[in-house]
């Protein structure tokens, strides 16, 4: 199973994406745990991304890229893979799913987990203060939120215009929301 997992701040999607690694027993891949990884280890396009983050800079999509290819080559993706929260914008979704068809290996599915706006607000305000972020103000989350559904309405106009696209509720208790995304990867038969 290739599949992406897409939502704003606070849907839920690391929660998710670690339960569904192990039902589904493929990696995880965050694109931020791979850059950091690539920076720490002195990597060729983890040097690159630390030079562009030393000039206070952000990270290329083509150097991302670089190391979702990498990651994506390992033995460990050959039965599939989760991406979590990536791609963000449309030229990134047109970039991976270019990669992954020279790779053979197409997204099967991406789930969108929806949140209602004022609940991403509630739980970010409460996951910032848990951390002791007082730069999470309620005006600050909601505009992070905007910018996000902005970047991220044509990744899921893209998926959905594939037929690649499943929307999940995103709201309840996480095995409800797992269960959730686990009938729309694999639906039953209609029996009638």
């Amino acid at each position: 199973m290739r599949l992406v997992l897409l939502g704003a701040p606070g849907s839920g999607k690391g929660t998710q994406a670690s339960r569904l690694r192990e039902h589904l027993q493929v990696p995880h891949i965050s694109t931020g745990e791979l850059l950091r990884a690539a920076v720490k280890a002195g990597t060729p396009l983890g040097l690159q991304a630390q030079a562009v983050m030393a000039a206070g800079e952000l990270v290329s999509d083509q150097i991302v890229l670089g190391m979702l290819e990498e990651r994506l080559t390992a033995g460990d993706t050959g039965n599939g893979f989760i991406l979590d929260g990536y791609p963000r914008n449309l030229a990134q979704a047109n970039a991976l799913d270019a990669l992954l068809a020279r790779l053979q290996q197409p997204v099967d599915i991406a789930v969108q987990l929806d949140v209602d706006t004022e609940l991403l607000i509630e739980r970010l305000a409460g996951r910032a203060q848990a951390e002791g972020r007082a730069d999470d103000t309620p005006e600050a989350v909601r505009n992070r939120l905007n910018v996000y559904n902005q970047a991220t309405a044509p990744v899921v106009d893209f998926y959905r215009n594939s037929g690649r696209l499943a929307c999940v509720d995103g709201v309840g208790a996480m095995d409800a929301v797992l269960q959730r995304i686990i009938e729309v990867l694999a639906p039953t038969p209609d029996i009638g």
